[in-house]
């Protein structure tokens, strides 16, 4: 709850009112607690507080409770009950304005990122690439930025690994080995990646940071009324933040794309928005729950990152809120920069569990009034030990406190009402349908194209050529066959009367006189057609052996 004289209200303790120091609010925080303590009740508290100030919120919604922040909240015995505790006496429920998001497009408006905006690394740690396949991945970006093809989505860059692998010799000399096995590799990995749906992530229209920044005119119900300390005073702009509330129910079954996906958002606020260093409220505030899949299984190289992005984002104006059931779950250099603290019942059940707890009691600026370690394995449902930043940014004593109630709705809402907030909401219609414009795949693909069609026409000039010079070759040959069945009946006619004159001097000097039953014309005539005809059967016969050969 946010009014004028208490800030950022969000608990309540022995000494009074707890707030967020506004100024202190970009210097992140951490819920922490056991299932079922009451985090998500916190987060909800924050994130309304937040918005009533005209700051505006992402979060994920893990169970599906967190879209109920869009509805009137109402009075329930257990808010009654508290009511004398937080010194309110008539609460004026109200709800805040939300968008709907969801990475796979089914319960919101849709959420993407081409491959080129979330990078090698990220998409590194994605696939679930070793060091070899990472060298490989990042050639095929460089080859890509270098040739200037897009690659927009899963498609593309498939295309682009293809590519990289048939020209591997001459990519091998300039960046390294390009193994089949490794592209192999990533292509198996990116069908996987497929499987899980994460095709619809990829691709445009991708989303535009700047709607995460959105405010709205404060409703009515957020004026200012001083007849009730439970009505919010509304913001210094008089504006309320949106709640941009992502459906990760699905989305959490695939650990690493979820919080590749949170990481990708953080990496784009980070270099996208200016340099502001410490307003009298941040610009955004980002909810990052289920906070241990960030960190499960991540390089040092890209822990590295998200610890230089965590650092610095806070002057860009964003507060980052980690949402996890044990302090041990962050990182030790990650989890001294988060400055505002709020830290439900852990269990200690085991050696491990007590370990925990006494890591988390020790983060605390410790209170005299009580045993940190021991409070905090006795917290009821709803109690919390809190620490805030003061003023001057250090961490104030902790507190054994009770977190304040919601103004809007507890729960999950209904499908009606999920569709119609998509409906009204002012992006409807900008992200739902998918942009398939030219990028790698096509140019590729028109490239593979224009080769083979030059293969084919210079196959096909090739063939014209042979069929061209059959028809001499068949002239040549006939001309062949036709000089030697000519010659073989001269040859015969000539022997056949020199035959027949050899015959006649013979008898002219003897006085003899032969007789033969054929002319002279007609064995002339005889001889030459044998003589033709055996030529040409075994011309013909030759062809044919040939051809068998052949």
């Amino acid at each position: 709850m946010y009014d004028k004289e208490r800030g950022l209200y969000i608990a309540h303790c022995a000494n009074g009112a707890l707030s967020i120091t506004g100024k202190m609010a970009n210097r992140h925080g951490l819920i922490a607690g056991a299932t079922g303590t009451g985090k998500t009740v916190t987060l909800q508290v924050m994130a309304e507080t937040f918005c009533q100030a005209g700051v505006p919120c992402f979060m994920a919604d893990m169970k599906g409770d967190l879209s109920g922040i869009s509805q009137v909240g109402k009075m329930s015995g257990f808010i009654e009950k508290r009511l004398p505790e937080f010194e309110i006496e008539n609460p004026q429920f109200q709800s805040c304005p939300v968008r709907l998001y969801d990475v796979f497009g089914e319960q919101g408006h849709p959420m993407r990122a081409t491959v080129s905006q979330m990078g090698p690394q990220l998409l590194s740690r994605l696939l679930g690439l070793n060091d070899t396949q990472d060298g490989v991945l990042n050639i095929v970006f460089r080859v890509a930025d270098e040739r200037g093809l897009l690659i927009l989505d899963l498609k593309d860059l498939r295309s682009m690994l293809d590519y990289v692998s048939q020209h591997a010799k001459e990519y091998t000399s300039k960046y390294g080995n390009v193994s089949s096995a490794s592209v192999g590799a990533i292509q198996r990995a990116l069908l996987q990646l497929e499987a899980q749906g994460a095709d619809r992530f990829f691709g445009e229209p991708a989303f535009d940071i700047q709607d995460l920044l959105a405010t709205v005119p404060s409703s009515p119900s957020s004026a200012a009324s001083p007849s009730s300390a439970a009505v919010p005073d509304g913001s210094p702009s008089g504006r309320m933040g949106v709640m941009s509330v992502l459906a990760a129910d699905k989305l959490m079954l695939q650990p690493k794309l979820y919080s590749t996906f949170l990481l990708w958002l953080l990496s784009e606020l980070y270099s996208t928005l200016p340099e502001v260093g410490d307003l009298p409220l941040p610009k955004l505030v980002f909810f990052f729950d289920e906070a241990h899949m960030l960190f499960d299984g991540t390089s040092k190289a890209l822990l590295d990152k998200i610890e230089q992005v965590i650092r610095l984002i806070r002057s860009k104006g964003v507060g980052i809120y980690f949402i996890t059931q044990s302090p041990t779950d962050i990182p030790e250099n990650i989890l001294g920069q988060l400055g505002n603290r709020v830290q439900h019942a852990l269990r200690a059940y085991t050696p491990k569990d007590q370990k925990a707890v006494k890591t988390a009691a020790d983060t605390f600026r410790a209170n005299p009034s009580f045993k940190t370690d021991e409070a905090i394995m006795n917290l009821e449902t709803g109690e919390a030990l809190v620490s805030l930043l003061d003023e001057k940014g250090a961490p104030t004593m902790v507190e054994r406190a009770k977190i304040l109630f919601p103004l809007s709705q507890i729960g999950a809402i209904t499908e009606g009402q999920r569709l119609d907030l998509i409906k009204q909401s002012p992006i409807y219609g900008k992200y739902d349908t998918p942009i398939d414009r030219e990028s790698a795949y096509e140019q590729l693909m028109a490239e593979t194209q224009q080769q083979l069609a030059e293969q084919q026409e210079e196959a096909r000039a090739v063939e014209e050529a042979k069929v061209g010079s059959k028809p001499a070759k068949e002239e040549k040959k006939k001309s062949g066959i036709m000089s030697k069945v000519w010659k073989a009946v001269l040859t015969a006619v000539t022997s056949t009367l020199a035959t027949i004159l050899g015959t006649w001097v013979s008898d002219k000097v003897s006085g003899k006189t032969t007789k033969s039953r054929t002319s002279a014309k007609q064995r002339v005539v005889k001889n030459a057609t044998s003589a033709a005809t055996r030529t040409i059967t075994k011309e013909l016969t030759r062809d044919i052996l040939g051809n068998l050969v052949k």
